[in-house]
């Protein structure tokens, strides 16, 4: 943050930290790892590239998204974020199904109850007529 205290991107590449530093507002030095892992999966030149082409109010968004690529990337080198999501996207597909299943469960209940409310027919009684012979 230009001078005093440098960034953590600063701080890692050993450099003076200068007030016009891409890395300083999205980099505090009391948060090295959030650089260490951003620098050590996508590199500072190519994140101090990426910073460059995006626009000043998205920055903040766009380094977020980065350190959580990065960490996704950390846990699974080889589908990343994308394991992450996929594994999201099955156990929505599941709770889905569960919650597909419990309804027509339900459905089955209430239309028991019905049934079960529903008074039984009484046997009717059909009077038979008997013909008397003169």
């Amino acid at each position: 943050m230009g001078g005093n205290s440098p960034c953590a991107s600063c701080k890692l590449l050993r450099r003076r930290c200068t007030k016009d530093c891409i890395f300083a507002p999205y980099f505090p030095s009391d948060d090295p790892h959030k650089f260490a892992i951003v620098h050590k999966v996508f590199g500072a030149n190519n994140v101090s590239k990426m910073l460059h082409e995006v626009p000043v109010q998205q920055r903040a968004n766009a380094v977020s998204s980065l350190v959580y690529e990065a960490n996704a990337r950390v846990r699974d080198p080889v589908y990343g974020c994308v394991g992450a999501i996929s594994f999201l996207q099955n156990q929505v597909s599941e709770l889905q199904m569960q919650r597909a299943v419990a309804q027509a469960e339900i459905l089955c209940i209430q239309m028991q109850q019905q049934v079960d409310d529903v008074p039984m027919v009484q046997q009717l009684s059909v009077p038979t007529v008997s013909i008397k012979k003169n």
